[in-house]
């Protein structure tokens, strides 16, 4: 285990201290943590400011100022003015944003907004109300209160329906994140493969270590660089979700969920890695490599594709199976534990295929690996590979 230990120390060693390991991880934090606070910039508080005038100036203030007080990220101001031209000029030096005439016409240098237009209109429709029930002899603080009748309760198996929105986002977020990781470090360890096979330094190491040892070393190593990578990704996106603001509660089992998505990364980088290294050993030069992985990388983007799928529907016969299958798991079942929460039973099934999948493919892998890597020249076909004794 020594030699396995010096090997991956070796790969650590040479591939964090190159720039674009350092200034990818660098940039891969600071984009998760824009992200992270993006829909709080973008959604940030709204200042209007609108005029009045007209008789039913105070009525509409008071309609204006209810809705600002249910608004958490709106900031209103109010201006009063004696009469139209008056308020008609004071739009036309941008003091206001638009005015309410006479609850009957809104005035504004350019089309008003979407938000703010229905702002008006729904306390234009409530001061409207009042005067209607006024002039019907009706009270309408009486017709308030009966209309006053709280929504109904919304109750989902899953949580909330705020909750079932941030599962969504972390479902989301988190397929993205394990495709990127899983198809960026499988393609280290296969750049490294066909690196020291084309460059013949491979021939210089086995003579001190076993090819399986050299294997080992180099998934391990590559592995825990991507590992920290992805609980980089994971404390600075929940950091700044939360010192933003923008995600003001995380639904309950968040941290489990994001603890049980790096361990699938890990049973999926030990299934991935070995198949993308049994393959690249079959090639000498970097040229052929995208072409020989072709079959891999399609395998990755069918699981990620799949994931996406398994974000809009949990529940279905399709993800439910292939949240249990292996490979497809690896990417299916974090999602859906993501979104709905799913028997432990089931959870600890797919861990267990997947592990057990790993291991078949890390042995046929390490043999096609061990049988290829030093066939130098023309590629090596998968077939005499594995036949070669």
């Amino acid at each position: 285990m020594n030699a396995v230990a010096l090997v991956a120390r070796r790969e650590i060693n040479v591939r964090s201290r190159t720039k674009g390991y350092r200034y990818g991880l660098l940039v891969t934090a600071v984009l998760v943590a824009v992200l992270a606070a993006l829909p709080k910039l973008l959604g940030g508080g709204s200042d209007y400011t609108v005029g009045l005038v007209g008789q039913h100036a105070d009525r509409l203030q008071a309609a204006l100022t209810a809705q600002a007080a249910h608004e958490t990220d709106l900031n209103l101001e109010i201006k009063r003015y004696p009469d139209e031209a008056a308020a008609r000029k004071a739009v036309a030096d941008g003091d206001v944003e638009a005015v309410i005439a006479e609850n009957a016409t809104v005035i504004s240098k350019t089309v008003v907004g979407s938000g703010l237009s229905v702002f008006l209109d729904t306390a234009h429709r409530m001061v409207a109300t009042e005067v209607n029930l006024a002039s019907a002899g009706l009270d309408p603080a009486k017709v308030g209160q009966a209309q006053q009748v709280p929504p109904m309760k919304e109750v989902t198996l899953n949580g909330s329906g705020e909750d079932a929105t941030i599962r969504s986002a972390i479902a989301m977020t988190i397929v993205v994140i394990l495709f990127m990781l899983l198809i960026q470090v499988c393609t280290w360890v296969a750049m490294g493969v066909v690196e020291e096979k084309g460059s013949r330094i491979v021939e210089i190491l086995l003579t001190a270590v076993r090819p399986w040892q050299l294997l080992a070393g180099k998934t391990i190593g590559l592995g825990l660089l991507g590992l920290s990578q992805i609980v980089v990704i994971a404390v600075v996106g929940l950091a700044a979700a939360q010192i933003t603001g923008a995600v003001p509660r995380l639904p309950d089992g968040t941290y489990g969920v994001v603890a049980s998505a790096i361990v699938w990364f890990l049973l999926g980088y030990a299934f991935y890695s070995a198949m993308f290294a049994a393959i690249a050993s079959l090639v000498t030069r970097q040229e052929e490599l995208s072409g020989v992985l072709t079959p891999a990388t399609m395998l990755l983007m069918a699981s990620y594709l799949i994931g996406f799928v398994a974000v809009q529907s949990p529940d279905s016969t399709l993800t439910h199976v292939l949240s249990i299958v292996p490979p497809f798991s690896a990417m299916v079942m974090p999602v859906r534990s993501a979104v709905i929460d799913v028997p432990l039973w089931e959870t600890g099934l797919a861990m267990g295929l997947m592990l057990l999948a790993a291991v078949v493919v890390l042995l046929i892998g390490g043999r096609i690996y061990e049988r290829a890597v030093l066939r130098t020249g023309a590629r090596v076909r998968l077939r005499e590979a594995l036949k070669t004794a």
